[in-house]
């Protein structure tokens, strides 16, 4: 029987994510209080707490300088720095359209990777000036683990309908341009459906509005008809592009810089050994697999993945 040597009590609700840092010796954890609390595991004292408008759901931490990464179910990810019995906040990450469900923080290349219920993951460049953000679109359901491997440059990824996904981060990639706003087609020009005045005056029906991926224009479904895969910019899957931009895509330009993978069960999940070439997943089916990952190091994960 395992006997507890110190009960902490440093939440009020579910606890949904946990971080011990041996080199400050504090505990922070996230929960669905809405707060992210820390404490030292010396004294036992409660350091700090800081409350968000939603559930906390997911967390990372950089050691070094006590950055804590917190995501919660606004979709929203807030950075701050925690210090004893106070704590400041840096800033807050917006990008995802969906509760955010995993967090990996790679303190070397200083990136965080998020991955949400809208399916979508997204590479923050927090170490970089330009403060780039890249968005990975290559699952059908909610994204709940991820992890970087920093020796490939590899970034792999699991969804609720049990997919694992591979991407290739050691290659050039662009980012996905901003959605413009139009009350017209900024290609025909013909209005949108809201744009009463312009439908008045020309006497036509307003149209529906789309968005290329590719340019990020305001487009009606005539003039972006086309669909195609873009992986430069993270679609890995056909996604909507306008016609003009469909002609400039090359054949090579569909190349996959990633590979898929069924992990046959609700991934919930996921850590890896790459010392050891090994994979772990949970799943909410209440089953563990352990996934052979030795034949993938500094090669594709494509050849390594089959459940012992």
């Amino acid at each position: 029987m395992f006997i507890p040597h110190d009960l902490y009590r440093i939440n009020f609700n579910r606890v949904s994510d946990m971080i011990f840092s041996l080199e400050s010796e504090w505990v922070v954890s996230t929960g669905h209080d809405k707060s992210v609390s820390w404490m030292c595991t010396q004294s036992g004292s409660m350091l700090g707490r800081h409350y968000f408008t939603a559930w906390a759901s997911c967390l990372q931490y950089d050691h070094e300088t006590q950055h804590a990464f917190v995501g919660d179910y606004s979709g929203q990810i807030t950075l701050l720095k925690l210090e004893k019995q106070t704590y400041s906040t840096i800033t807050t990450l917006k990008g995802h359209e969906g509760s955010v469900g995993a967090l990996w923080w790679d303190p070397i290349q200083r990136l965080l990777f998020s991955g949400a219920s809208d399916h979508s993951v997204i590479m923050w460049d927090i170490g970089g000036r330009k403060g780039r953000t890249l968005l990975l679109q290559g699952h059908h359901e909610r994204v709940q683990a991820l992890r970087y491997l920093q020796l490939t440059r590899q970034l792999v990824t699991c969804s609720a309908d049990g997919g694992i996904a591979v991407w290739n981060m050691d290659t050039q990639r662009e980012e996905a341009p901003q959605w413009l706003d139009s009350d017209s087609c900024q290609k025909c020009e013909q209005p949108f459906f809201w744009n009463i005045k312009q439908m008045w005056d020309t006497k036509t029906l307003g149209l529906r509005q789309h968005h290329c991926r590719k340019c990020g224009k305001a487009v009606c479904g005539k003039c972006s008809s086309k669909r195609s895969t873009f992986p430069v910019m993270g679609f890995e899957f056909p996604v909507r592009i306008c016609d003009a931009c469909f002609e400039t895509i090359k054949e090579e330009d569909r190349t996959p810089l990633a590979t898929f993978h069924e992990g046959k069960h609700n991934i919930a999940h996921m850590d890896m050994d790459p010392s050891r070439g090994l994979m772990v997943t949970c799943g909410s089916d209440r089953i563990v697999k352990i996934w052979d990952m030795t034949q993938v190091v500094g090669c594709s994960l494509a050849t390594g993945f089959s459940p012992r």
